[in-house]
């Protein structure tokens, strides 16, 4: 019987683990929007010379979810992939990954390590409007 115990505690141990358990979840609203409001409105949103550029709007979760304007025959740049804020184009230009021209924010301090955590964090988890 006590072998039972121990083998079903650590099978719960290991779904607290696999599941993350206590992660909480990050909101556009509470979390993610103050960053960009932050970081990225003053050039983001329209008649702002980032914008101008890019088509990119940072001031909703629709605008930012939207992306960036289509080059001539293609679709619009999708800049968050929900779950997979590696191939995620906001987090490349926040980390720093692009060539340096167009890393963002452009001509400003970089995001603090805890804001890109947060915004990874959120795209991790669906990027959800919440």
């Amino acid at each position: 019987m006590k072998k039972v115990i121990k083998v079903l505690s650590l099978v719960g141990i290991c779904a607290v683990s696999i599941t993350g358990c206590g992660e909480s979840s990050v909101s556009f609203q509470n979390d993610v929007r103050p960053i960009l409001a932050k970081n990225c409105l003053e050039c983001h949103q329209p008649g702002a010379k980032g914008f101008q550029e890019s088509g990119l709007a940072v001031g909703d979760y629709e605008s930012l979810m939207k992306g960036t304007k289509p080059a001539a025959g293609e679709q619009r740049g999708q800049v968050i992939v929900p779950g997979d804020s590696i191939s995620s184009t906001l987090i490349i230009l926040v980390e720093g990954r692009a060539d340096p021209s167009i890393s963002m924010p452009h001509d400003r301090e970089p995001l603090k390590e805890k804001d890109i955590a947060i915004l990874k964090k959120w795209i991790d988890q669906g990027a959800k409007n919440n």
